[in-house]
């Protein structure tokens, strides 16, 4: 890596692409943060301009996160599509050279010294717009292998940035020199929870292990249905914090008082967790949850030991291809098709309650799959490609 003078890094313009979902916007705002971090103790800040679609998430994050934000059109070509999503294509297809006019603009008035694109269909026009005038692009892929976009956009970045080993492997032949693991950025406070504030916040008993079972921010009906099911056979060795999402939320509440009175307070169940999910993380010592790129980046980041249920289908199938990846290098357990039955899952929590020595080497292979420093790393290909095209 090279050192910039504060004079260097003063003022990098940035153009950001990305976005969708949260899995392609969360990853840019953690960098952006990092970036503006990073600049803040060199006296300067990057002038900034995230570019997505007007209606995505992205603009949402922007707006709240006070970054300039354009809107372009652009399409979405679907893999694999049916009969319907097939004339949803051939019309996006018109839309596509329309988004790469409206890019190449931007791109062309704004000047950035760098373009960060983190996927979805949004960054190809910015990204195709940045090989055309000449920009460094800089590229980041959160999963496992490369979603559609970001296959295209390999071709003509500057830099990839990959948040696992093996995905080189699916790289073009000719994109493989250009490319560097980073990891997949986390929200720097994941890494700063406090057990004992989770504890005190849902009332949980500090001499009890703890299994936190998530579908994530809406939660999963699949995995809210095999916990239901298992419920007095694991309460006995445990307590539970089930994260269930709104939509499961009544339903569990029902089953909550049905329980036994003995393991009713062993059991707490909510929608969601909000800003103390730190907290809670860090509790916890058996993680049931879902394996999409985020919540694999905060659990072996954090090295917790995990029972993955991936949520099938995926586009590219990339959760169960993720979770299966971890499970084979003793980083993770999987539960799959039809693996992911109730009593599967029984077995494989209460082996890891029965076998604190089996748990605690299950955390350390994840840890050794963390990448904590994830933000800083692509914060400083940024700077990296920023300071190159300076030069």
């Amino acid at each position: 890596m090279v050192i910039y003078s504060a004079e260097h890094l003063r003022g990098i313009r940035v153009v950001v692409t990305g976005g969708g979902t949260g899995g392609h916007t969360y990853p840019a705002l953690t960098t952006i943060r990092t970036l503006r971090a990073r600049l803040a103790v060199a006296g300067t800040e990057p002038e900034l301009l995230w570019v997505g679609v007007a209606h995505g998430l992205e603009a949402k994050i922007a707006r709240q996160e006070g970054i300039p934000f354009q809107a372009i059109t652009t399409g979405k070509l679907r893999r694999s599509p049916n009969l319907r999503e097939l004339g949803r294509n051939f019309a996006d297809a018109f839309r596509i050279p329309l988004g790469i006019l409206q890019a190449i603009m931007i791109v062309a008035r704004t000047r950035p010294a760098v373009v960060l694109s983190t996927g979805g269909y949004v960054s190809v026009p910015i990204g195709i717009a940045a090989w055309l005038t000449r920009r460094p692009l800089v590229m980041h892929e959160q999963i496992l292998t490369l979603g559609l976009a970001n296959r295209i956009l390999a071709r003509i970045a500057d830099r990839i940035l990959l948040s696992h080993e093996s995905s080189v492997d699916h790289l073009p032949e000719r994109a493989r020199a250009r490319a560097v693991v980073t990891g997949n950025p986390i929200r720097p406070e994941i890494l700063r929870g406090d057990r004992g504030r989770a504890l005190a916040a849902y009332r949980l008993d500090p001499h009890l292990p703890l299994l936190y079972v998530t579908g994530g921010a809406q939660g999963a009906v699949q995995v809210n249905n095999l916990i239901a099911e298992i419920l007095p056979d694991l309460l006995a060795g445990c307590q539970i914090l089930h994260q269930c999402g709104e939509f499961s939320f009544d339903r569990m509440r029902l089953i909550a008082d049905g329980l036994p009175e003995h393991l009713r307070d062993r059991y707490r169940v909510v929608d969601y967790v909000h800003d103390e999910l730190p907290d809670v993380l860090a509790a916890a010592d058996i993680v049931v949850a879902r394996s999409g790129a985020g919540t694999v980046a905060e659990l072996t980041a954090l090295g917790k030991a995990c029972v993955f249920v991936p949520l099938i289908p995926t586009g590219g199938d990339e959760q169960r291809r993720t979770a299966r990846h971890l499970a084979e290098a003793g980083a993770a357990r999987m539960l799959a098709g039809p693996d992911a039955t109730p009593d599967r899952l029984r077995e494989e929590i209460m082996m890891l309650l029965d076998h604190p020595d089996r748990r605690q080497h299950l955390a350390d292979t994840a840890r050794r799959y963390g990448r904590p420093d994830a933000a800083a790393a692509v914060a400083t290909a940024i700077i990296d490609a920023a300071g190159r095209y300076g030069s």
